[in-house]
């Protein structure tokens, strides 16, 4: 019976404990994101802009938003329609997202088809370096082309196209925000991704470093684990919606961010063998939830964050471990780092601010 008694105190002292380090989080957040200063809009456009979604929420979203707020008119039309669309309404611009996975065969006649109207069209690259044997194509049709990645820029000029523009991504305030969640949200560690076959190798080296953390790897594919045994306790299979993505950003006290491997294989389509020096979409996706990053180094990174003061970096799984257990073991500097990460994100890397510069950068006749 004494034994029972001191286990439910234990537990609720952990209780207790996770109950308050996540209400001073999410206090301490809510105090970065009263000091921000008001940034100055830029200029809204004239352009009326046609906006072709590439079905992602977390960026479509963002994208609409911020084209609602900075131009004339935003309308949207789906990658079927483009073209229908386009001669329906005479907009000054087509931006379509990616042209990836979801558009249709004849998207690249489409496009054609609205520039030989006098339509001016742009196309913004998200997935870049892995699709480029196909983007590489696509690029071609389109007055402009943007790219999240900067080692493409060079590519896409030597393919030909006159007007090659780099747009790192960035996260959508409206989505990625501190937010209070549940306890079953709550985690010491927490990874949600596909397993890309550098990741499970990752995954796989801290097998036993991570089998008396509470740990969250949730995505497709983590059957490729070589440790699965030892790991599939800590597996969520499949999509996580959006929303509970953000629960579990802010839930987890630390979020690792491992960026996908850029050689050509059964995951890319990259023969050109293009590499990756670009930070992914969840860098700022988990800088906007305003918790403690730790992420593998892609080239630009440090353009964007700098490491150990707003984000934490790591070169392999010893390295991994070892800032884990310290951040683990040190709640106010983990916590600093993110709420620096949450400023340093919400004053520098929104969609309003990519879409700004998007619109500055494209010449209409």
């Amino acid at each position: 019976m004494n034994a029972l008694k001191n286990t439910n105190k234990s537990d609720a002292s952990e209780t207790f404990q996770a109950g308050f380090l996540e209400g001073y989080r999410f206090g301490g957040c809510q105090a970065v994101l009263e000091r921000i200063p008001k940034q100055r809009s830029p200029s809204k456009s004239n352009y009326r802009v046609l906006y072709i979604p590439q079905g992602f929420e977390a960026i479509d979203r963002g994208v609409v938003e911020a084209l609602s707020e900075l131009t004339a008119e935003c309308i949207v039309a789906d990658p079927e329609s483009a073209l229908t669309m386009a001669v329906a309404t005479r907009p000054d611009l087509v931006l379509v997202m990616n042209g990836l996975h979801v558009f249709p065969p004849d998207h690249e006649k489409q496009i054609l088809a609205i520039r030989e109207r006098g339509i001016h069209t742009a196309i913004w690259f998200v997935d870049d370096p892995y699709f480029t044997d196909d983007t590489v194509r696509i690029a071609q049709c389109f007055d402009e082309v943007f790219t999240h990645e900067l080692e493409c820029v060079a590519l896409y000029r030597r393919m030909g196209c006159p007007n090659v523009h780099y747009l790192p991504l960035a996260a959508n305030p409206q989505i990625f925000r501190p937010v209070r969640t549940l306890p079953e949200y709550h985690y010491d560690i927490c990874f949600i991704g596909n397993a890309f076959w550098n990741r499970a190798e990752i995954f796989d080296q801290m097998a036993t470093y991570l089998q008396d953390k509470k740990v969250l790897i949730a995505g497709g594919h983590w059957d490729r684990l070589t440790k699965y045994d030892q790991l599939s306790r800590f597996v969520r299979s499949g999509w996580i919606p959006v929303e509970e993505t953000v629960s579990y950003y802010n839930g987890s006290k630390i979020v690792i961010n491992l960026h996908r491997p850029t050689t050509a294989g059964s995951d890319n389509r990259n023969s050109m063998d293009i590499q990756g020096g670009s930070i992914n979409p969840r860098t700022y996706e988990i800088g906007g939830c305003g918790t403690l990053q730790i992420t593998d180094v892609r080239g630009d990174l440090t353009a964007h964050y700098e490491p150990g003061y707003d984000i934490e970096t790591f070169t392999d799984a010893a390295e991994l471990q070892t800032k884990i257990d310290y951040y683990l073991e040190h709640d106010q500097e983990r916590l600093q780092l993110a709420w620096r990460s949450l400023w340093t994100t919400r004053l520098k890397h929104t969609f309003h601010e990519r879409i700004g510069r998007l619109l500055a950068e494209v010449k209409i006749l």
